[in-house]
């Protein structure tokens, strides 16, 4: 079957996905149907939440208000191109080990081995840091697209077997499984092994309607046509050849600069006194310019 084990027995926290986005709208997370049940599902199978979608839409924000709303501890994996088993799962303290080797003196080596090989030696990141807590815990693998592909091996096990081997002390098996969500911005095709092990939740710039209730949800202090006003340039904005569209989080920001600067209308004038909030390359600048014809 893949190498997918059956959940072990324990809560759950969601008892449905309308007490999902309930719960996620207490943390001012806004989530539709798709998002509510896929989280639901995940929960109750205990299996990992693949998140693809691009950048800004709000996948890493989910497994934080996942955390936020069940009160559970967030542990996060930042991926990254030469990330390793060191710095991803663990790695013993080599130092400390060298000094209580030093200090061994004429002691037999097979004792100071046993001796130097336990957990006051161990370093562990945030893999085993997440299988190893008995609380409740959120693990985000956020952005694993950005990894190499051997790495992806090393979270097979964890993903799979909700396990990790060292070997200096054997194998350590999560006693109460962590909820996992991993992101990626799909700028690399994840393995099939990798996806085989995880349900999947694919999350894309949200229409104007559902980004105007964000903007509200987030900023309550601005006015609800200027939130739209907001959300309708944003979705303009995403239609034009851009290296990088506005995110979520950028429009949120405009809507808070908006607020701070005291524009009531998001005419031309505020778009271009403004659009360093949401478009962060000078091309796009350019184009949005000429597009929305704008005067710089």
């Amino acid at each position: 079957m893949g190498g997918v084990v059956p959940p072990s027995s324990g809560a759950r926290v969601f008892s449905s996905p309308a007490e999902v986005a309930r719960q996620l709208a207490s943390v001012h997370y806004l989530a539709d149907t798709a998002t509510a049940t896929t989280v639901f599902v995940a929960d109750s199978l205990q299996r990992p939440l693949l998140v693809e979608g691009p950048a800004g839409v709000g996948k890493t924000e989910l497994a934080k208000a996942i955390s936020a709303a069940t009160g559970a501890e967030l542990i996060r994996l930042q991926c990254y191109e030469g990330l390793d088993e060191a710095r991803a799962l663990y790695e013993w303290n080599y130092r400390k080990q060298l000094l209580r080797i030093q200090a061994s003196g004429d002691q037999q080596w097979e004792q100071t081995h046993d001796d130097i090989f336990t957990d006051e030696f161990l370093l562990t990141r945030p893999l085993l840091t997440a299988i190893r807590r008995d609380g409740p815990t959120v693990l985000l693998i956020d952005e694993a697209d950005k990894t190499d592909i051997e790495v992806e091996a090393l979270l097979l096990e964890v993903l799979s077997e909700f396990q990790v081997t060292i070997p200096e002390l054997g194998t350590i098996t999560a006693t109460r499984r962590p909820f996992v969500l991993v992101t990626s911005n799909a700028t690399r095709e994840l393995s099939e092994a990798l996806k085989r092990r995880c349900l999947y939740l694919y999350l894309d710039y949200p229409t104007p309607e559902r980004e105007k209730e964000i903007i509200v949800e987030q900023v309550p202090e601005l006015r609800a046509d200027l939130a739209e006003q907001i959300a309708r340039t944003a979705a303009t904005l995403r239609t034009l050849e851009l290296k990088k569209a506005p995110s979520v989080a950028e429009t949120i920001d405009w809507a808070r600069t908006l607020l701070a600067l005291g524009i009531d209308d998001l005419d031309e004038a505020a778009i271009a006194r403004t659009l360093g909030v949401v478009l962060k390359h000078h091309s796009d600048h350019g184009r949005a310019t000429q597009e929305l014809g704008l005067h710089e």
